[in-house]
């Protein structure tokens, strides 16, 4: 992981994924810490960079389908993840059920506590 993690964050979950930026599907891997969800895409991608998302900021969880080029389904292996500011990210992954869960756990144990992180969302190199 290359991302920082602030004072009291703590890494719950991490894996390899995808992150679907438009028709590609970015590979990488998503980290799941107690304040924020961070995809970190391989060098080797056209796109590159992070994705940061404070769990905060997340309003919605769910199962979808991987869609090849963004439009045509696939196989039912992925999750979204819909922000406050209107967008909504798409992750290939594999244990989904896992992720969904822990994204839930996680972020009603930071309401909980009333711990909030600002950060950035993309930051891309």
């Amino acid at each position: 992981m290359h991302t920082d993690l602030g004072d009291g964050e703590f890494l719950v979950l991490t894996s390899g994924a995808n992150l679907q930026r438009g028709i590609e599907a970015v590979g990488g891997h998503l980290f799941l810490t107690t304040r924020r969800l961070i995809f970190e895409a391989h060098r080797l991608n056209a796109q590159t960079g992070r994705t940061v998302i404070p769990l905060h900021d997340i309003e919605a969880v769910w199962k979808c389908w991987t869609k090849l080029f963004g439009v045509i389904p696939v196989v039912p292996n992925s999750l979204a993840v819909a922000t406050a500011r209107g967008k909504t990210y798409r992750f290939v992954l594999y244990g989904r059920d896992k992720w969904l869960r822990l994204i839930r756990e996680t972020q009603q144990d930071l309401k909980d506590g009333d711990e909030e992180y600002e950060g950035d969302y993309d930051e891309r190199d």
